[in-house]
């Protein structure tokens, strides 16, 4: 149908562009109103995909992590003896493990105190599949040695700026004097400003009241060749039922279900996106329905000449199909720049993605369409006879 209405005099078209004040306003509605979505949704994904970047860095096959595990911001210790366990089991080369917490970090060049996200790691052991642990391992033996995490805020201190001159960073972390010996990149979250990685032994001074032998998360890497799904399933059978087997990525999926289920942000940017539709819909039905009162005559007389309603409403649906291109294109442009704009300031990866593009070019020719057919009804008011009278 649409194959052949755009064959034959671009009616539509020529609605649209002679009255460009119209036209323009309709525009800039529907790529508000896009804008609006694109930005919810951006900031929605920043998010997820923030809070689990950590866990597809973990060096590993398979994660050990506690049976009540919902959110690593929140993990409960367990024991380390699962790891022993599990070295026993066919197929697993080495295992290793990691401390997480909060500790309080103080700059040192304002004493102004912040919370920082800790994790104590093995030094000789895998941990973290970024290089500058593995090259800074050796400093990380000697106690109250850091590394920190570049894209930490700046309330942190200057820190890339004193270790970039001094090759080294004297802080302060839970009233232990520490020595930042190393940079890395991890990123930051909403629940998350800030990251250090140290050896598990300034981890313990760190934080007295651990015990050693509770530890956070789990690591198992396989010998090569190994049946990763086989060796999951046998430890998550065999091991004691206070622990669960995942590899990086399924516990990131885990992680990003537990948010999106069990979280307000879901709820929040979704109203966001809603609000961004009904607006949508509200614009472009209010120039739809004025281009279709201001033209009513006309679409009578079509009608007397024999043009059927169906012809009709397919102009009418043209409109709206060429509105949601046209305002789509500067709210998707618009949004990009956005984009970069609120990543650079609040440093979370916010960024745009295919899927997201193709998302909400769907939703605006939906959004589009659902005002087109509102405002049919007033088409459907179109009588020959009014022309007579």
């Amino acid at each position: 149908m649409l194959r052949k209405l755009f064959k034959k005099t671009p009616l539509a078209w020529r609605q649209l562009i002679k009255q460009k004040t119209h036209t323009l306003v309709a525009i800039a509605g529907i790529g508000f109103a896009d804008m609006l979505m694109f930005v919810q949704l951006g900031f929605q994904d920043s998010l997820y995909d923030s809070a689990v970047q950590s866990h597809r860095l973990l060096q590993a096959d398979l994660v050990l992590i506690d049976s009540g595990f919902k959110s690593l911001q929140d993990v409960r210790s367990f024991s380390r003896e699962r790891l022993y366990q599990a070295l026993s089991y066919e197929g697993v080369k080495s295992v290793s493990s990691i401390y997480f917490s909060r500790a309080i970090w103080k700059n040192p060049d304002n004493g102004l105190e912040r919370d920082i996200v800790v994790y104590g790691v093995a030094p000789d052991s895998p941990s973290f599949t970024l290089p500058e642990v593995s090259q800074n391992a050796t400093k990380l033996k000697l106690l109250n040695q850091v590394l920190f995490d570049r894209t930490s805020h700046p309330e942190y201190g200057a820190i890339l700026e004193s270790f970039q001159k001094q090759g080294t960073f004297q802080a302060e972390v839970n009233r232990h004097e520490i020595q930042v010996v190393g940079l890395f990149t991890m990123g930051t979250s909403f629940v998350a400003d800030g990251n250090i990685i140290t050896s598990d032994s300034t981890f313990l001074e760190f934080f007295p009241q651990r015990q050693p032998d509770q530890i956070s998360v789990g690591l198992v890497q396989l010998k090569p060749g190994t049946n990763l799904k086989f060796v999951q399933q046998q430890l998550a059978a065999g091991l004691p039922n206070d622990v669960k087997v995942f590899t990086p990525e399924s516990l990131a999926a885990a992680e990003k279900h537990y948010m999106q289920t069990d979280g307000t942000i879901s709820i929040l940017f979704g109203i966001g996106v809603i609000v961004g539709f009904l607006v949508g819909i509200v614009i472009v039905y209010q120039i739809l329905y004025t281009d279709v009162a201001n033209h009513l005559p006309e679409y009578a007389t079509l009608k007397a000449m024999g043009y059927s309603d169906r012809y009709l409403l397919g102009v009418l649906l043209q409109e709206a199909l060429l509105l949601a291109v046209l305002g789509y294109i500067p709210g998707f442009l618009i949004s990009i720049g956005l984009y970069q704009v609120a990543s650079a300031a609040t440093l979370l990866p916010i960024v745009m993605k295919l899927k997201r593009a193709v998302f909400l070019l769907i939703l605006t020719f939906v959004m589009c369409s659902v005002s087109g057919a509102i405002a049919m009804r007033k088409l459907q008011t179109a009588d020959p006879a009014d022309i007579f009278q």
